[in-house]
């Protein structure tokens, strides 16, 4: 088992970190809220004002007919001009030709580049993402780092990314076979406290069985 009896609601400025010592914890969670799997127990729901967006951690089927990046990306929005398509692919750091490459030769890292800017296209008050530093350069960590701090609405995330997880999140939610552990407060903070830890390893103890 993965993970059993979650329960939390999200609370206006979450920033929330998931963390489990099974990473496919967090992705089985996220592809359930998404609506791409379904829970064996439980129900959940988006309050009516939400609009989320997702970045998964497998974007491949995304990427796997013959577009260029800049009709790739015209598949998301009602403007299609290309002063339009190429000021938002340059916010991912995609300039001149870059544009007219495909999709299905791009790098990791730039898959990931044109996940983000597809997510950014919605305007999303509510943002999922499944280790989105995945591929990144330092760069494109820094400023979708520096990005996400400044961003107004919640977000709820996995990340192997010690840096980011400090300076994004704000809640700390652990996934374990025996329920959740969920604190407001900082992750230093978090993985430093004793009390917390020993908890952690009560709440892990049937998979030592």
């Amino acid at each position: 088992m993965l993970f059993g009896n979650v329960d939390f609601s999200v609370n206006k400025g979450d920033k929330i970190i998931f963390l489990s010592r099974d990473t496919r914890a967090m992705t089985a969670l996220f592809e359930i809220i998404n609506g791409n799997q379904k829970a064996e127990t439980g129900t959940y729901y988006w309050g009516q004002t939400i609009t989320p967006a997702y970045l998964p951690l497998n974007n491949s089927a995304f990427f796997n007919k013959g577009y260029s990046l800049s009709d790739w990306l015209c598949q998301f929005t009602s403007d299609t001009t290309e002063f339009f398509v190429r000021g938002h692919l340059g916010k991912m750091l995609f300039a001149g030709e870059e544009i007219h490459k495909q999709v299905h030769v791009l790098s990791g890292g730039e898959k990931m580049r044109c996940m983000i800017a597809k997510m950014m296209l919605l305007n999303a008050n509510t943002l999922i993402l499944d280790t989105p530093t995945n591929h990144l350069d330092l760069e494109t960590i820094q400023a979708f780092n520096n990005n996400l701090v400044k961003y107004p609405g919640n977000i709820l995330m996995a990340s192997h990314d010690h840096e980011f997880i400090q300076t994004v999140s704000n809640r700390i939610i652990e996934l374990t076979p025996n329920g959740t552990i969920d604190k407001l407060m900082e992750y230093d903070a978090y993985i430093a406290d004793e009390k917390i830890q020993e908890l952690r390893e009560k709440m892990y103890e049937k998979i030592k069985a």
